[in-house]
């Protein structure tokens, strides 16, 4: 997220953020006990009632990353130090297979130990090694990927993979009663990428930005020379990209006039919806106003959250590339993108989904249907809604 009154400033959201009340802050109050592991934002670890693992954000095991404290003495006695990542965006392919292998196969160690060893009413867990496992070797088995080569040595990771998890998942099963109400759900779905878009080069292009010397090497957008004083937009990059406004009295150097903010802002969408790509073939490019997206908008958002043909295109945020469009990442290699569909999956012991057809299923349904299912009343303000009669 931008730091206020920055350009190029971030920093990094944690659980300190996190101001509403989530599923096992509202189950802690009712006297529950949850089990909650690796759910980010989960670093710093969560006082609640029950067990609390953080997740991929943590610095390193070295840090506090349990509740109680004492969890974590505990779990490294019996199982070493929690692995909470592998590095991903590297060449050797290998070594990600091997340490994604190691990794999950802890976490599934840790996560049986706690379901068989901990009272709880609920229980959760991310695992993040399915969303790497992703991003590194999706061009390896995906036969539409412009990178795929056939026969390669790693065509079968993802599937070994997805089959190792659902043999965890299934000892996993094996260790909690038939009453017990199972969810899986992802938050997002994936696909091929064909590659990133620079979105600063095209701002430049375009004139919305200008560089005091033009980079003749790859770089930062911090480390360019931008003549702020004439810049109208800029960008980050990503799975999508965020691009600002150089507005008056809001950015150290703004030129954009309040009162001319929503004309600059309606222009900018209309010259995004009109990218094309390589091959001079339309794009589904989807510029949208925060707002429109979310119901309340919170810190410094982007002016723009950009999705570039139907989220196929990342967004690179580097400049000096000499071209518009690259074949792979520009912050190391990653051959998926995210898609607009995850998955959802329910055990039912009361027949209480059966019934039910799921249109229209957003990830925000699920906290209040939790908490249906636990038989606590819902927030008045909790968005979302119950999926379950």
């Amino acid at each position: 997220h931008r730091k206020k009154r920055t350009y190029n400033q971030f920093y990094i959201v944690n659980s300190r953020y996190v101001k509403a009340k989530a599923v096992w802050n509202i189950l802690s109050e009712n006297d529950k006990t949850s089990v909650v592991i690796s759910v980010p934002p989960g670093y710093p670890p969560v006082p609640i009632k029950g067990y609390w693992i953080s997740c991929f954000i943590t610095p390193g095991p070295e840090k506090e990353y349990t509740h109680p404290p004492e969890l974590k003495q505990e779990l490294e006695g019996k199982f070493g130090p929690y692995i909470f990542d592998v590095e991903f965006r590297i060449e050797d392919r290998q070594r990600i297979r091997e340490n994604l292998f190691k990794m999950t196969k802890q976490h599934f160690d840790i996560i049986n130990y706690l379901a068989r060893e901990k009272k709880w009413d609920f229980f959760m867990f991310v695992e993040i090694g399915i969303d790497r496992v992703q991003h590194a070797f999706w061009k390896y088995f995906d036969k539409e990927h412009h990178l795929y080569v056939p026969g390669n040595e790693f065509e079968n990771v993802i599937l070994e993979y997805y089959e190792y998890v659902d043999k965890r998942i299934g000892e996993l099963l094996g260790n909690i009663d038939d009453e017990t109400y199972v969810i899986v759900v992802s938050d997002h779905g994936a696909k091929r990428m064909k590659g990133a878009f620079v979105v600063n080069e095209w701002l430049a292009e375009k004139g919305y930005l200008e560089f005091k010397k033009e980079p003749n090497e790859v770089i930062p957008l911090d480390k360019a020379e931008i003549n702020w004083d004439k810049t109208i937009a800029w960008g980050w990059g990503g799975y999508y990209a965020r691009m600002f406004i150089n507005v008056k009295g809001r950015e150290p150097n703004g030129i954009v006039n309040k009162e001319d903010y929503e004309n600059v802002r309606e222009q900018l969408m209309e010259d995004i919806k009109k990218i094309k790509d390589p091959e001079g073939n339309g794009m589904l490019n989807m510029p949208n106003k925060p707002e429109d997206l979310y119901p309340e908008t919170r810190g410094d958002p982007p002016d723009l959250m950009v999705y570039f043909d139907d989220l196929y295109w990342r967004s690179a945020g580097t400049v000096g590339h000499g071209t518009l469009y690259l074949p792979e990442n520009d912050t190391g290699p990653d051959d998926a993108v995210h898609d607009w569909n995850g998955i959802f999956i329910a055990y039912d012991p009361q027949e209480t989904f059966s019934h039910n057809k799921l249109n229209g299923l957003e990830i925000r349904d699920i906290a209040p249907t939790i908490l249906k299912l636990l038989n606590i009343p819902v927030p008045p303000d909790m968005e979302g809604k119950v999926i379950i009669e």
